[in-house]
């Protein structure tokens, strides 16, 4: 395994992503990606190389956000902080109110709920989409493209 720093460096924006994701919340996401190293540093030695570095630490990431919610279940509830990404999917997204968005990708199914969470929220490419979901970049950009077109009909059907 290469050196924690290394490992930090070239995984923490994809550990945040994964945070920012489920809890829209940029200052929580950055404490709890700092929680997530600190739990990996601790535990370094019960990693077996069973699966990829990024999806043991996004398993410590959610553990992390599990801890925290159990700790703080007010915030179970989404923040009315949190910044999207500018990419092209959200700006195509963009017509709607920020709100209306998120109860619409909220009512998804998964996997394309999670998909475009991690792709708009979190702004992750889609290899990095399929690296933390354990499938490949095509198949992120499939489910992602399916779950598009599922929320562009839902607001042309009104």
């Amino acid at each position: 395994m290469q050196p924690m720093d290394q490992i930090y460096q070239q995984y923490a924006r994809e550990v945040f992503g994964f945070l920012m994701s489920r809890t829209r919340d940029r200052d929580l996401s950055e404490e709890l990606t700092q929680e997530t190293f600190y739990q990996a540093i601790r535990s370094v030695d019960k990693y077996d190389e069973s699966c990829s570095v990024s999806t043991w630490l996004c398993a410590i990431a959610k553990n992390v956000l599990l801890t925290y919610r159990r700790k703080h279940p007010a915030t179970e509830e989404m923040g009315e902080t949190g910044e999207t990404g500018t990419s092209a999917e959200s700006q195509a997204l963009g017509n709607l109110g920020r709100l209306d968005l998120i109860a619409r990708v909220h009512a998804l199914e998964e996997p394309g709920r999670e998909v475009v969470y991690l792709r708009i929220f979190g702004d992750l490419s889609f290899a990095e989409i399929g690296r933390v979901l354990g499938k490949s970049e095509n198949w992120a950009r499939v489910t992602f493209y399916r779950a598009k077109e599922k929320l562009r009909k839902d607001v042309s059907d009104e």
